[in-house]
């Protein structure tokens, strides 16, 4: 049995493709929060082990987050329920079971099928055996991941509309590169290779930060060699408020590097914890390492969080959606929100 992906693993996220495919006028804007999303089906599929498989799935855990946090908050409803408001919601799942109509497990999405800035995505399957042989033999997380890259472009695109210009103006100034980060990224300092911005927030700080060096090591796009050039700079650059201490990848805990491709190119995500050796802080990090080939130098955009006690999950994707938006020259004229359509719109088994 051969199983298509959803979506190509490569790719981050992609293009919302604004208007609906039904053919009922737009009425209003989608409501709810990031990273939630209302499921339903029946209840009897809902209690069994395959409707326990689907919500797995999108509480599944956050990787690189000091504490366990589910990636979406879920709201449940029975088909006979979902209606009213619920049909305004901005992310919804829809299960069906008819063993008269499928004859496989079925995945389609549609875009402002109820109201505009929605996507909903439809399962459909014979039985609850085959979803449930479905679900195990793609246990990446998959509905999951298809949710997030849209939350991810959603915040990229508004960041292409409101972002924070002193952030822009220096990076471009420095580096000449485009970030467009979240308006409240006002707090910055400016070295040569190096550039730190903050919301300075007492609740939920965001931190980001821009250093180049130059592409010299074919060996540079590895987990090793961009944890060490990242304990490298920021011991550099980010000392602590205690003597000799100073921020540093939390090596205790896992770390993930996920090659990816951006506007064409080849992106590394490094993803873990911080810790500022000599002091009690730490939280979690994202960052994107890309090659500016015109310049022969590696560029490197990262986001880290500063929130002891408290969930920390809409904190560092909001960040990591900001990193999405870098431009290299050349790339100036491209939205921030990176304009991608998957080649595929369904999966099957």
């Amino acid at each position: 049995m051969k199983v298509y992906p959803l979506i190509i693993s490569s790719i981050l996220f992609f293009t919302i493709i604004f208007g609906s495919c039904n053919s009922n006028p737009v009425r209003a804007r989608a409501t709810g929060f990031a990273y939630e999303i209302v499921v339903t089906m029946d209840r009897d599929l809902w209690d069994s082990e395959a409707g326990k498989a689907v919500k797995a799935d999108l509480e599944s855990v956050i990787p690189g987050l000091p504490q366990p946090e589910s990636a979406f908050k879920i709201t449940y409803v029975t088909p006979a329920n979902f209606n009213g408001l619920l049909t305004y919601v901005r992310n919804i799942l829809i299960v069906k079971l008819d063993n008269t109509r499928y004859t496989k497990v079925s995945l389609t999405y549609e875009n402002d099928r109820w109201t505009q800035g929605q996507v909903v995505l439809t399962m459909t399957a014979p039985d609850k055996e085959s979803l449930l042989e479905y679900m195990k033999a793609n246990e990446t997380n998959r509905i999951t991941k298809f949710f997030t890259n849209i939350e991810m472009h959603r915040a990229a695109e508004q960041f292409g509309k409101n972002y924070s210009g002193e952030v822009m103006e220096n990076v471009k100034s420095r580096f000449n590169i485009m970030l467009n980060v979240p308006t409240d990224i006002t707090y910055f300092r400016n070295d040569e290779n190096f550039f730190w911005a903050s919301n300075n927030a007492t609740t939920g700080r965001t931190d980001m930060i821009v250093y180049t060096f130059p592409y010299t090591d074919p060996n540079t796009f590895t987990e090793e060699y961009l944890i060490a050039k990242r304990d490298s700079v920021l011991k550099k650059n980010l000392p602590g408020v205690f003597p000799d201490s100073y921020m540093a990848t939390e090596s205790r805990y896992n770390i993930s590097y996920t090659p990816v491709t951006l506007r064409g190119k080849y992106c590394g995500v490094l993803r873990g914890q911080w810790k500022m050796v000599g002091d009690m802080m730490g939280g979690p990090f994202v960052s994107h390492t890309r090659l500016d080939e015109t310049n022969n130098r590696v560029v490197v955009v990262e986001g880290f969080v500063y929130a002891p006690e408290t969930n920390k999950r809409n904190f560092i994707r909001r960040i990591e959606a900001a990193l999405y938006t870098l431009r290299f020259p050349g790339e100036f004229d491209q939205p921030a929100a990176e304009p991608m359509i998957p080649t595929e719109r369904a999966a099957s088994n």
